[in-house]
């Protein structure tokens, strides 16, 4: 059994119960890890709050991760209330609906940037925030999605933000692995989640899921969990700059 008794994680993107966000804190507090759990805005703070509360040693912060300020503030209060973090999910995504619903040729200017700030920017950002808190090292990890690497109806300028993160994620790696600071991201398959809503015909992409993959099943949080609590583990210590897929398999099909 994974034991992270006296591991601080920080844990950014809970919306609701449905969030891969929640099925990682579930999984991270039950190996014993003090959680943070960060929300975006106060439309957000009663569903995390009643989330959070539900957990042993979860404590909720509000955080708008496209703001610098409200970044550095909040990195200001977990040295405060923690002295340290060993872990950090970034559960984060966002691309205007315009952008999701339009054909991709349309993708506007500003569309774009909003998109990559969001989704793949933020990730650098609160790295760079977490780092000097990592004194023993750290397990950093986020959420991609296959759409990076294939083309899925609707994802659109999505596809190009987590093909952003993931290089992200390599360079991040070789960044800071002299401090002994591991970045990983997990390659969720597609769940129906509050972000999901926003993507037309997505009923489809989990029917194809279901009809093509090796497990022939959609995943679920909770397993997404389990994948982030191996990484959050010193079992995976050798492993670092690398895509994790918990797609029941999807992504190694052809026909």
């Amino acid at each position: 059994m994974i034991d992270l008794k006296g591991k601080v994680a920080v844990i950014f993107g809970l919306a609701n119960k449905r969030s891969i966000a929640w099925g990682i804190a579930q999984k991270l507090s039950e190996a014993g890890a003090t959680l943070a759990i960060c929300y975006q805005n106060e439309r957000l703070k009663r569903d995390a709050d009643e989330l959070a509360g539900s957990l042993p040693d979860a404590k909720t912060f509000q955080c708008d991760l496209s703001a610098d300020a409200e970044i550095d503030a909040l990195f200001a209060k977990l040295k405060d209330t923690y002295g340290k973090l060993n872990i950090l999910v970034h559960a984060v995504a966002f691309a205007p609906p315009d952008e999701i619903k339009n054909d991709f040729i349309f993708t506007s200017r500003e569309g774009f940037r909003i998109a990559h700030d969001v989704s793949s920017y933020t990730l650098i950002a609160v790295t760079r925030a977490a780092v000097p808190l990592m004194t023993e090292g750290g397990s950093i990890m986020t959420l991609t999605y296959y759409g990076s690497t294939k083309v899925f109806p609707n994802y659109n300028v999505m596809g190009l933000a987590k093909a952003s993160l993931e290089a992200g994620v390599r360079y991040l790696a070789a960044s800071l692995g002299a401090k002994n600071i591991r970045v990983n991201a997990i390659s969720a398959g597609p769940i129906k989640t509050l972000a999901a809503r926003g993507i037309g015909d997505f009923t489809k992409i989990l029917t194809a899921v279901e009809e093509r993959a090796p497990l022939h099943r959609n995943v679920d949080q909770l397993e997404i969990g389990n994948a982030a609590l191996f990484l959050a583990s010193d079992l995976s210590s050798g492993i670092t700059g690398e895509i994790t897929y918990v797609d029941a398999g999807y992504n190694v099909t052809g026909l």
